[in-house]
């Protein structure tokens, strides 16, 4: 169980990122009071967590209603996340973060950017909803799939905490070390996602 528990820490750590989310908060939040920016990170995580728990405890029956298996999705869930991972070595998933909050910073009916972009796709995007669906599908017993939700209760309450600190944590952190930090864990899901694959194509070729 301690094992789970660690693999599954660092695949949301790597998924969901909470310190490459900080800055992207600061920067949308920028105007907002003290105030207004803890109540959005709360909402933000909040929602986050309410959308990942649904695809945790009900996405294995929604494939199934579309006639997909678990073995396909597998090894889709695996390519996404082998091509998050590229994006990360590159740095070309921060640009793309970046980009996002610039055109929801500069709409004026944007104010609250506590559901879109922060919960998602920001948070409970592709990447961690297709982990938390594979990561729950690979348990066995309901004390495995416990093992899971803590992990990713783990992980949500660690972004909370990075947007809730957001400003301080970007200044002590800095650009560059976040982009090396941002291409180790990297490596790690790409490594994650071909395991993904592997564990797919094992079943389907059974």
């Amino acid at each position: 169980m301690i094992e789970l528990f660690v693999s599954t820490l660092i695949t949301f750590f790597v998924i969901i990122d909470p310190l490459g989310c900080a800055p992207i908060y600061a920067g949308l939040s920028a105007g907002a009071s003290p105030v207004q920016r803890r109540a959005m990170a709360i909402r933000a995580v909040g929602v986050a967590t309410v959308i990942l728990l649904v695809f945790a405890l009900a996405g294995e029956a929604l494939l199934k209603g579309l006639g997909i298996s678990l073995a396909s999705f597998r090894i889709a869930g695996g390519i996404m996340l082998f091509l998050i991972a590229l994006e990360m070595v590159f740095e070309k998933r921060t640009q793309r973060r970046e980009d996002r909050a610039a055109k929801v910073a500069h709409d004026p009916e944007a104010d609250d950017v506590s559901i879109f972009p922060m919960a998602m796709p920001m948070i409970a995007g592709p990447g961690s909803i297709a982990s938390v669906m594979l990561l729950v599908a690979r348990t066995n017993g309901i004390e495995a799939t416990l093992v899971v939700l803590a992990a990713m209760g783990v992980i949500l309450l660690l972004t909370l905490v990075a947007l809730l600190a957001a400003g301080p944590l970007m200044r002590l952190l800095g650009a560059r070390i976040e982009a090396v930090i941002t291409r180790l864990l990297g490596v790690l899901l790409a490594a994650l996602a071909v395991q993904f694959v592997m564990d797919g194509l094992q079943v389907s070729l059974r």
